[in-house]
């Protein structure tokens, strides 16, 4: 199976950036959407952004012009750049890709997290 692993989360400012990385391992045919989701503190979980194979993007709205997803596909890797971080950023934010096994089904593999905190 397919295993995420988030990391570059930490505690910033307001106004600041952080840059997140997700690295996808395992035996898969191939992997489709990826994107991020986050959760923060007595909310639900949401997405935030997303990025399909061939490039596609889409962002919620409380983040576009501030957040940009990219991906690697030699390395299988996703990336979510934040800049100008507001404290409602606060979040653990939450990997996830659409993958296609060897068997040509689709199942979703999920990260098991990294926290975001903005703070002054």
């Amino acid at each position: 199976q397919v295993q995420l692993v988030e990391s570059g989360g930490g505690l910033v400012q307001p106004g600041g950036s952080l840059r997140l990385s997700c690295a996808a391992s395992g035996i898969a045919f191939s992997i489709r959407t990826m994107g991020w989701y986050r959760q923060g503190p007595g909310k639900q979980r949401e997405l935030v952004a997303a990025i399909t194979d061939g490039g596609i993007t889409n962002y919620a709205d409380s983040v576009k012009g501030r957040f940009t997803i990219s991906r690697n596909n030699a390395k299988s890797t996703v990336y979510l750049q934040m800049n100008i971080l507001e404290p409602e950023d606060t979040a653990v934010y939450y990997c996830n890709a659409d993958v296609l096994t060897l068997k040509r089904d689709i199942v979703e593999s999920w990260g098991r997290g990294t926290q975001v905190t903005v703070s002054s």
